[in-house]
């Protein structure tokens, strides 16, 4: 039951179920503000549970009409938020429940909504609570019988989960469908999608031969721009097949797109529901980066059918072994759908910049929590991302075939399963034969390991000897940590770029991998014949931080030879943070530190590196961002400092290359129709790169408001905007080029996004007057998420030196905004709140600002609970 407190819940008190539901049969009788929902319940005694145990079930908001127990009333105590029932029959039985609820006032965007007319479900992670009476838990898993009414003008098309039965018409004007899920599920997995959409179809063969019919739901007028999502959808379900050996277990797959939507997508059995700007795409209207996201994450949701559907988790402690895992795997498939390299520094640079901060902070914890007050505020990326990590060590650590063996154990022995952390690794430990206990420790312990590497070399004796050492910092409710399993994958070059053969030197050493077990570790090489260059954590095999106190010299020679293309990223982005760093704490960004002149060549290097993939070219030409610099720099930190110290790089790199670069830009033009293929992407990529560094060379806009003038595809014409916008925004070219765009696009709200989300990550100290301003735009829609997160969540989470200003503007706008929104919607007011985490890392002044605006918030007499429990952290 919710509070205004909040009442925590402890894994260590998990118990099963006292009464399972094996059916549910659920009617709805839509109607915009009250809509009648009449639920028939098969209840059953759990294994274990003592006969007469009272019937509790969840609530949030009900309005209860009416109660049966097997057709008879019932004696009940009843809250809006629960229900109790004492003296229940100890054979199965029957419970109906009527109840209604109001979609049209539900701006929370959870349980049964109504948004531009389409009635809407969203349950995860407590949101089936607030349609029904219900033990609203993942591991009560149901089969469901669903039946629709509604008007037929209002509502033509009728969708849930699982596959169609009867559907017909009804007297005045309505009509029903019914739908019926042959797989049991948990509640939060239930879904239904009604109003006046249009499908675009298509047709799947399984890998055993069965037909399944495939649709994707979007708003009238927009059906052309759902191809790209058809075709993901389709790429998807053949890859899972032919890498993971799952096949698809339904007659139909429906997607809907709706443009009022908390999350990215969700996964609800057989009816995914997506935020719009996840499918909708044509050359037009959406980027590059448009059209990956829509891959991915119909891939990413699609793969949930196995790995968060059929087999879900237990308790919400558990969710990583849905999520983590999933991202994995979307993560596999993006890089064997695109360029494997360019995808793995995408994936570290998000886990650097969003989860290695929420390590670092008062909102750290474990990949698997051990304690929550509010549930949706651990749909973190510790959760996601870091999950994601911790499976890709297994595979390292176990190796391949016995990861494959291991997961196709999982599938087969936990289908149908509400499953745990433990119950997945215990199918590894059984396909490799060895202990994870240690390993396990990725999931138990918060924080970043920290590894520091020392390296001596004895020429006479031919010998290497590193030494390795861990730390796992305390972070909030964790002080004491225990040494962790590393798998430090590495190389050692000779001074040619070759490799030196390295064999098995000792248990810790196998296939190029460290396995780190002990706070420190001594690994010796015999037979290193010349001074060699080591390369550690190639790959990102592990989420740590390493401090090798490498020469500078060593780290040229990677970023110019090492084969593996992450870790010769990895190489020149940390040669330009440290310089960057530097540069900051000497002079206050004001002049680079000392001579930076190797490394501004390497970028020249790296820009006409023909051999090398363009989408590659334009990630390592890409400087770190400021927020990551800021993390870097540590206490203290000056975010207009650090912001001065990246643009004197980024100039010197300007005008030492500017030449090379002009050339390099006018070769990357073609009269070529537009494709979202990776090649074709990447050259778009390095194109709005070199633009950016030219824009800074040469002074001035005219090159940015040619390309403008000529795109024909919105990847480069909203690239030329955001140069034009960032780097010039009060020139007559940006003012020009910004009216041309919402001339085109002002009726297009996923467009305007763009524009928003460009507007908001312009810095400097004149920000937050320019958000103000922003916000009296016609496109910005408060109660809509997309909105919200393009305009506020950017300026807060990509803007430092505009978002943190001393004066406390900054932290002003986003304080009152949360408090605007969450009463209505807590989920997005709580997300907005994270952006408060890294308050105790500024400098006095900044640091003082934030405090007084946290606190002020916190005495806010509404502040839902998913906000408040962030806030408390946060200030802890």
């Amino acid at each position: 039951m919710r509070s205004e407190v909040g009442t925590t819940i402890r894994l260590s008190e998990y118990a099963p179920p006292s009464y399972l539901v094996s059916a549910v049969s659920l009617t709805f009788r839509l109607y915009p503000r009250r809509t009648i929902v009449k639920a028939a319940l098969s209840v059953q005694l759990n294994l274990g549970t003592v006969p007469g145990t009272e019937l509790v079930f969840d609530g949030d908001g009900i309005e209860l009409l009416s109660l049966t127990l097997n057709g008879l009333p019932v004696d009940a105590t009843t809250t809006p938020e629960e229900l109790r029932i004492a003296g229940v029959p100890h054979e199965p039985f029957t419970l109906e429940i009527e109840t209604a609820i109001d979609p049209e006032a539900n701006l929370a965007l959870s349980g049964l909504y109504r948004s531009n007319g389409v009635y809407c479900t969203q349950c995860e992670a407590e949101g089936f609570r607030r349609i029904t009476y219900f033990p609203d838990r993942p591991d009560v898993l149901s089969v469901y019988t669903v039946r629709i009414e509604a008007l037929s003008s209002e509502a033509p098309v009728l969708l849930s989960n699982g596959n169609p039965g009867e559907a017909g018409e009804l007297p005045d004007g309505w009509h029903f469908a019914e739908w019926h899920d042959p797989w049991p599920k948990p509640s939060y997995l239930f879904a239904l999608v009604a109003g006046d959409i249009v499908g675009a179809f298509d047709r799947f063969t399984t890998m055993s031969g069965r037909e399944v019919e495939l649709g994707v739901y979007v708003e009238r007028g927009k059906e052309s721009r759902t191809g790209w999502a058809i075709e993901s959808l389709k790429r998807s379900m053949k890859w899972d097949e032919e890498v993971f050996g799952r096949e698809y277990d339904l007659d139909v797959f429906n997607i809907v797109a709706v443009s009022d939507f908390n999350m990215g997508a969700m996964e609800n059995k057989g009816l995914n529901i997506f935020n719009d700007k996840y499918i909708l795409a044509d050359f037009r209207t959406a980027t590059d980066t448009d059209y990956a996201n829509i891959e991915t994450i119909i891939a990413h949701e699609y793969f949930h059918n196995w790995t968060g559907n059929r087999i879900t988790c237990r308790d919400w402690f558990q969710l990583c072994l849905k999520e983590g895992l999933t991202v994995y795997r979307d993560h596999e498939f993006s890089a064997d759908m695109r360029s494997r390299a360019v995808r793995r520094i995408a994936e570290v640079r998000t886990l650097k910049s969003a989860q290695f901060p929420e390590d670092g902070g008062p909102l750290a914890h474990p990949v698997r929590p051990t304690a929550y007050r509010e549930i949706n505020n651990f749909y973190t990326a510790t959760v996601y991302e870091k999950g994601s990590e911790v499976i890709r060590m297994l595979r390292m650590v176990i190796g391949d075939s016995a990861f494959r063996v291991g997961m196709d154990r999982y599938f087969g022995r936990h289908d149908g399963d509400a499953a745990t952390i433990e119950d997945f690794l215990a199918c590894f430990e059984e396909a490799s034969g060895r202990s994870l206990a240690q390993f396990a420790l990725w999931y138990h312990q918060a924080g970043t390991p920290q590894i520091t590497a020392e390296t001596q070399y004895d020429k006479d004796n031919e010998r290497l000897v590193l030494t390795l050492d861990q730390f796992v910092p305390p972070t909030p409710d964790q002080t004491d940590k225990k040494p962790m399993h590393i798998p430090i994958a590495f190389a050692l070059f000779r001074p040619d770029g070759a490799h030196f053969s390295v064999s098995k030197q000792s248990d810790l050493v196998q296939d190029g991998i460290i396995h780190l077990t002990e706070q420190r570790s001594e690994v010796v090489f015999d037979g290193i014949d010349e001074q060699p260059v080591v390369s550690l954590l190639r790959g990102f095999s592990a989420p740590v931080t390493l401090d090798i106190g490498q020469p500078e010299a060593d780290r040229i020679f990677l970023a110019r030879h090492e084969d593996d293309l992450y870790t010769r990223w990895q190489a020149l982005d940390r040669l330009a943070t440290d310089t960057i760093l530097a540069s900051y704490r000497q002079s206050g960004g004001r002049e680079l530190a000392g001579s930076a002149d190797a490394l501004i060549a390497l970028y020249g290097e790296v820009a006409c590196d023909e051999g090398q993939d363009a989408a590659w070219r334009a990630l390592t030409l890409t400087l770190p961002g400021e927020a990551t610099l800021g993390r870097e720099a540590g206490l203290n930190v000056d975010p207009d400092a650090i912001h001065d110290a990246r643009e004197a790089l980024l100039s010197a790199i300007a005008e030492s290359h500017a030449s090379d670069f002009a050339e390099i830009y006018g070769a990357l033009g073609t009269n070529e129709p537009y494709s979202p293929d990776a090649l074709s992407a990447g050259r778009r990529a390095l194109k709005l790169v070199l633009l950016d560094y030219l824009t800074v060379a040469e002074g001035g806009a005219a090159r940015g408001k040619d390309l403008f003038d000529r795109a024909d595809n919105m990847t480069e014409e909203a690239g030329a905007l955001e140069n034009l916008i960032l780097r010039r925004p009060q020139s007559t070219e940006a003012k020009a080029a910004r009216a041309a765009f919402e001339a085109r696009h002002g009726d297009d709200p996923l467009v305007m996004d763009k524009l928003l989300g460009m507007i908001a990550r312009v810095p400097g100290g004149d920000a937050p007057t320019r958000i103000l301003e922003a916000m009296e735009h016609p496109n910005y829609v408060e109660t809509n998420p997309n909105r919200v997160r393009a305009l506020i969540a950017s300026f807060a989470g990509a803007n430092p030196s505009g978002f943190h200003r001393p004066d406390g503007s900054g932290y002003r706008i986003l304080a009152d905004v949360i408090a605007r929104v969450a009463p209505q919607n807590p989920q997005l007011g709580a997300r907005l709140a994270t952006h408060f985490r890294s308050w105790k890392g500024l400098e006095t002044t900044r640091r003082a600002a934030a405090y007084e605006v946290l606190q002020s918030l916190r005495n806010k007499p509404d502040l839902p609970l998913d906000v408040r429990d962030i806030i408390d952290r946060t200030l802890s």
